[in-house]
């Protein structure tokens, strides 16, 4: 048995680079970025009237001036005007490019305007106000947005503007979750008084689903040649087999022998912690291994704390440590990680951890009353209120 930490750093060590592939822009929400996006022109790209009203030449203004005829529009998407008379205005709208020959933009708002005659009503104009300067944002050929960041709704409108149809994301592995067992019956089916509902593998799709990575399902028997003859198969098939259950020491747990069997290298197989102490993990020279064991909470917090890792890694994510405040006093005795169950809250900008009543790694809903794992030590057997320790949040 390997503490946490060891077993971690293996998982890391153990990464694959599955590549880089090309989609188009508006599917990428959710996806790692593995390119840098560059601006193909300043930002904004012309001096942008910012405010609806009139543009002026601000030195007439200066002049004491405050009755300007109106020349014409300037509307947002138009060809560039030119003001023809200093003495004169143009009307602006708000996006367009600001006229030749004008440097101040008044709002509507502070305008009377009569017969084709805008009259100034405040006694303060100042020299370009109104008007967002050509490349203020950014300017021609700057990163707009460093490849290795995971993609939101606010890089995709980025995309469309500096006109990236496609973008280049990291490949996702192709994952095949499996679940074992004969006490488990389908979603739909009618379990008998010995049998339960099948639910880790649905569990683990939505938490790969978390990740923008798609998953395929089988369920296979606790019978050890049809468990062989399947897995023969997705190893040559898929990069991840994630399993749920048949890896603790139980007599139809053939998961670890059979893994064997096909010269799958063994990497570890129990972990100093609990829940999720069976925990399986190897690899071929194409595929990685990671087998959970079967309880809920442990298949649960083991694919957060290590396949999660695993991902980040990969797809080249610094991932981010978070701390969360005891709100009580626990008492932990075995020489074990703890993953405790606890409910979040923000107190004064920091996190607070409270710790919910829960029947062990079987209880599947206790899941739903938590919002994550706090990571207490196994050097100690006393974690006091008011100490700080890894958090990892899942709501």
């Amino acid at each position: 048995m390997i503490s946490v930490e060891k077993a971690l750093q293996i998982v890391l060590n153990s990464t694959q680079d599955f590549g880089v592939e090309e989609i188009p822009f508006f599917q990428s929400n959710g996806r790692i970025l593995k390119e840098s996006i560059v601006a193909d022109r300043d930002f904004p790209p012309f001096n942008r009237v910012s405010m609806d009203g009139i543009a002026i030449d601000f030195q007439q203004f200066q002049n004491g001036q405050k009755e300007f005829f109106i020349e014409g529009i300037q509307a947002a998407g138009s060809e560039q005007r030119s003001l023809k008379n200093p003495k004169n205005c143009i009307e602006v709208m708000t996006g367009a490019v600001l006229p030749k020959n004008t440097s101040a933009v008044v709002r509507y708002e502070d305008l009377e305007i009569n017969n084709g005659i805008a009259t100034i009503l405040i006694d303060e104009v100042k020299d370009f106000q109104n008007i967002h300067p050509q490349g203020k944002d950014e300017q021609k050929g700057a990163i707009l947005i460093p490849k290795n960041i995971q993609i939101s709704p606010a890089e995709i409108g980025v995309f469309a503007t500096v006109g990236k149809s496609t973008v280049k994301v990291a490949k996702q592995p192709k994952v095949m979750i499996i679940s074992t067992g004969d006490e488990l019956v389908d979603v739909d089916g009618i379990p008998l008084a010995h049998q339960i509902r099948r639910s880790n593998v649905f569990t683990l799709v939505s938490l790969l689903e978390n990740l923008k990575i798609p998953s395929s399902t089988n369920h296979i028997s606790d019978d050890k040649e049809v468990l062989k003859t399947n897995i023969k198969k997705y190893l040559e098939t898929f990069d991840v087999l994630l399993f749920s259950g048949a890896v603790s020491k139980g007599k139809f747990d053939f998961l670890p022998e059979v893994l064997e069997e096909l010269g799958v290298q063994k990497l570890f197989h129990q972990v100093a912690q609990r829940p999720g102490k069976p925990f399986w993990f190897g690899q071929t020279e194409t595929c990685s291994i990671f087998a959970f064991p079967g309880n809920p909470v442990s298949t649960f917090v083991n694919c957060l704390v290590y396949f999660y890792s695993w991902f980040y890694k990969f797809v080249g994510i610094k991932f981010e440590e978070k701390t969360a405040i005891l709100a009580e006093d626990i008492y932990f005795k075995p020489d074990l990680t703890y993953f405790l169950q606890v409910k979040i809250h923000y107190r004064f900008g920091h996190l607070i951890a409270t710790p919910i009543n829960s029947n062990g790694s079987g209880d599947l809903s206790s899941l739903i009353k938590a919002d994550g794992f706090i990571q207490l030590p196994n050097d100690k057997t006393e974690f006091k209120k008011g100490e700080s320790y890894p958090i990892i949040i899942y709501k």
